[in-house]
């Protein structure tokens, strides 16, 4: 195995680098295919969400697949390869699987705990094996994250540790309010239909708004989110669908708009805001940044992150000393008319809206800066525990694999000679009746069976143990086993149609 991810998250990179080197789904399915076209890369998979970007890799040159990695990591994002380098982070195999296995239990989201990575991970790898950039490693490798993220929801609280991103940027709006009390009897409008503008609409459901109105560039998956809405047994919201055109009108009667399109630039500017709230936002003046002081005990920060081309906890790095400048202007303290919450990368809501009076904007860069300092709850300690555990059984699998085609071989070499064996003994001795031969036979194949018992079980003991990878060579070796015979048996398992699908 070496297996290679060469990428840039929230914790590495500040939003407006986020925002230039996001993927569209066709730019993903390029970066795979070039990724694959690649000379140090057989494998390929993209992990694209609105705070990370990833390119996963089974490469045979470490070296050389970071370089090409990151070469292709800024053709496809259009952000140039130096300003992008000091951004990017590199694990590689055990570290690689450790990074991926915690991304999947939420410990690296920038809200810790939140369970949409799952979806999202799920959605990489069914990506990768449509366009056939997956193989056996990443198909494995894809899966077993899947099951460690659903592991660590059901056997801790890591769901109580933190929120959707969704939850978490209404509580932000919310301003210290119940989220439920704060929402009752509002209308909302939700820009987007996608899987995160939906999340949106039914946690705006649940909280009892009096109305949802959905605007999407295709009009049918509107209304098919509004169909959902309106067949859900816990709410009773109105809930209607608009063409994008009718998005000026229905900001003048919102009071919480939600967005996230896949737009590449602006759906909601400052003027067309301003408008619906009837002000000038010329007249409006800059608001300061604000300066937040972390408290005495603020030693643990709200989940992991890189450090030295590892995961390692806040503690690690000690507690954090003097004030820390907070990059978003400070929201209006008035009344507010207007809420608004961006979760776009990048963003749909032009950052200007803080200057309206009677706005509150909540996106990305703001969720990571209230993120930051929330409480860890102790489950995540539990979860980490989780991740090393899965990350060795992972390790030893994936050892213990790499030595079974030539156990296989072995076996297959073990019955081809028992075969010519009994066939020369029947032009010995043809006489023997069909019981007689079945008899030797079957003996012939328990002594041939139990010789090799043992050194096949204890290879691939050997095997699945950290440095075992030449204990398949010293197999082939001693017997002196066909290297395509082995090749062969790989290649069989590799194009197992049901190998790494669920």
């Amino acid at each position: 195995m070496s297996l290679l991810v060469v990428g840039l998250s929230h914790r590495s990179a500040p939003v407006s680098v986020l925002e230039r080197a996001s993927l569209a789904a066709e730019t993903q399915a390029k970066l795979l295919q070039d990724t694959l076209a690649a000379e140090p890369a057989t494998e390929a998979a993209v992990l694209a969400t609105c705070n990370r970007i990833e390119l996963y890799a089974d490469v045979d040159k470490f070296h050389a697949g970071v370089a090409e990695l990151s070469t292709l990591l800024a053709q496809h994002s259009g952000v140039g390869l130096d300003e992008l380098t000091p951004y990017l982070y590199v694990h590689y195999e055990d570290r690689a699987v450790h990074h991926l296995f915690s991304v999947a239990c939420g410990l690296d989201s920038m809200v810790v705990g939140e369970g949409q990575i799952l979806g999202q991970i799920k959605d990489a790898l069914a990506r990768g094996q449509e366009l056939h950039t997956a193989g056996r490693l990443l198909n494995d490798l894809f899966q077993q994250a899947l099951r460690v993220g659903k592991r660590a929801h059901s056997e801790t609280g890591i769901d109580r540790a933190g929120q959707s991103l969704v939850s978490f940027g209404f509580q932000q709006l919310a301003a210290g309010a119940d989220p439920a009390l704060w929402a009752e009897g509002k209308r909302a409008l939700v820009i987007g239909a996608g899987s995160m503008s939906s999340l949106a609409a039914a946690t705006l459901a649940r909280t009892g708004v009096a109305e949802i109105v959905v605007a999407n560039r295709t009009r049918a998956r509107a209304d098919r989110l509004v169909e959902i809405l309106q067949q859900g047994d816990d709410t009773a919201v109105r809930a209607r669908a608009v063409e994008m055109s009718a998005v000026g009108d229905e900001l003048t009667r919102a009071d919480i708009v939600v967005s996230c399109t896949g737009s590449t630039g602006l759906v909601l500017t400052a003027d067309a805001l301003a408008d619906a709230l009837g002000v000038s936002l010329d007249a409006a003046p800059e608001r300061p940044t604000a300066t937040v002081t972390p408290a005495p005990d603020d030693v643990d920060q709200h989940a992991a992150w890189v450090e030295n081309g590892s995961v390692a906890s806040a503690a690690h790095a000690g507690p954090r000393t003097g004030p820390r400048r907070v990059t978003v202007p400070a929201q209006s303290t008035g009344p507010v008319r207007l809420a608004l919450l961006d979760l776009a990368m990048p963003r749909d809501i032009d950052g200007a809206a803080h200057r309206i009076d009677g706005v509150r904007l909540v996106d990305i860069e703001s969720l990571a800066e209230a993120s930051a300092d929330a409480p860890m709850a102790a489950d995540v300690d539990r979860v980490r525990t989780i991740v090393s555990d899965e990350v060795a059984a992972f390790g030893a699998a994936q050892r213990a694999a790499h030595v079974a085609p030539t156990v296989v071989a072995l076996r297959t070499m073990a019955a081809d000679v028992v075969a010519g064996e009994i066939a020369r003994l029947d032009g010995r001795l043809p006489d023997l009746d069909e019981k007689q031969r079945a008899e030797i036979t079957q003996t012939v194949r328990r002594v041939v069976d139990k010789l090799l018992h043992a050194p096949t079980v204890r290879v691939k003991q050997l095997a699945s143990e950290p440095g075992g990878a030449g204990y398949a060579d010293a197999l082939r070796e001693l017997f002196d086993l066909d290297p395509q015979t082995v090749a062969a048996v790989s290649r069989a398992d590799l194009n197992d149609p049901n190998r790494g699908r669920s």
